[in-house]
């Protein structure tokens, strides 16, 4: 599918903004250059997340540890990255467990969800402008737990995993 025109509205720092002519309508759509998540358990089964301010849901949000691609850098050299940056996880083994459009509807982010094992902990090194708590879950917690989560990419890839060991069980 391809619109029959599409102009730049906005070009931003994170992400850029088109509106696209499709026939008799006008869409306004954000460019993104997608992002990862990432499901972390560690050498103990330990699942990892952090909590951290999002604005514009306007209060702390706990979430998978995840980030935006940068120009040059694959999926998965990505999702290592933040991971390491965010909460000194390093190593393991790791897998695609999925990838998705966030918001369809006029976001063209793809998120490409990780799920990373026996991953060792290290020291986190955010970046400055990151206000990250780190939180801690044993692994046969997180069905009880999900109530406590907001933030969609986070309750997909938690649910995601879930599924996935007990289709493996």
């Amino acid at each position: 599918m391809k619109p029959d025109s599409a102009r730049a509205v906005y070009d931003g720092k994170l992400f850029d903004g088109t509106v696209e002519r499709w026939g008799d309508h006008e869409r306004e759509i954000v460019e993104h250059p997608g992002a990862v998540a990432i499901v972390a358990v560690d050498t103990v089964g330990m699942l990892t997340l952090v909590r951290q301010p999002r604005e514009a849901a306007r209060k702390r949000l706990l979430e998978l540890p995840a980030g935006t691609l940068e120009q040059g850098e694959g999926p998965e050299e990505s999702a290592r990255r933040e991971l390491e940056e965010e909460t000194g996880l390093t190593g393991g083994t790791w897998r695609e467990l999925a990838a998705f459009y966030t918001t369809p509807g006029f976001c063209r982010e793809r998120m490409h969800l990780f799920v990373a094992e026996r991953v060792e902990r290290g020291r986190a090194a955010p970046e400055a402008d990151e206000d990250l708590e780190i939180v801690r879950w044993q692994t046969a917690e997180i069905t009880h737990r999900l109530h406590e989560i907001e933030d969609a990419k986070t309750l997909a890839g938690l649910l995601l995993y879930l599924h996935e060991a007990d289709t493996n069980a």
